[in-house]
């Protein structure tokens, strides 16, 4: 990599850090491009090289989430499923629960920045993603009749991703064993068993 374009994606990271740590203290709305440029000691003018938006920089940290997450996924979300191991359910909620305090900042901002349809956009395909994954392994496994296997893991996942919320906003109201208990046993039930 030649030194320009180290110094451009250097940049770019820091106007990437920046805009996270804004939203954190700051919150989404309020944040401008002026604050971003600013403290990443740049200007406006570089800021637009690199980003075309404030919500252009959200959708290049939730790229940068979801590559946090799934980077940690061995066995993948589809081969989990497929396998129906109550086990490997459990230590891949317990992988996700986690990340929880690393990702927090990115998914925090995203929540606030869910009016911008980029941002939406890119949300609603991070969680249509894992469904689809997750759809994958019940059709490898042939488990639950076709119609009903996409509605089986929106649900899993949904909760999942509800807990999550809760847990941003509020910690472990209930110890975080318990929580994994029960989702588990949920996930199980809509993902491993015919029953």
């Amino acid at each position: 990599m030649s030194l320009r374009a180290a110094q451009k994606q250097m940049t770019y990271d820091l106007f990437l850090a920046k805009g996270l740590e804004l939203f954190g203290t700051k919150g989404y709305v309020a944040t401008t491009i002026d604050d971003i440029a600013s403290a990443a000691g740049s200007t406006r003018t570089t800021f637009y090289l690199h980003f075309s938006s404030k919500a252009d920089v959200m959708s290049a940290l939730l790229t940068k989430v979801d590559a946090l997450l799934t980077a940690a996924d061995d066995p993948t979300l589809t081969a989990v499923v497929a396998s129906g191991s109550r086990d490997q359910i459990q230590e891949w909620l317990d992988r996700k629960f986690s990340q929880w305090d690393e990702i927090k900042p990115y998914l925090t901002a995203s929540y606030q920045a869910a009016q911008e349809p980029d941002v939406a956009a890119k949300t609603e395909q991070w969680f249509e993603s894992a469904v689809g994954d997750m759809t994958a392994g019940l059709d490898q496994a042939k488990r639950f009749p076709p119609g009903r296997r996409r509605i089986r893991c929106v649900l899993a996942f949904g909760q999942l991703e509800y807990l999550s919320r809760r847990y941003f906003a509020v910690g472990w109201q209930t110890p975080r064993e318990a929580c994994l208990d029960e989702l588990t046993d949920s996930w199980c039930h809509l993902l491993a068993s015919d029953d």
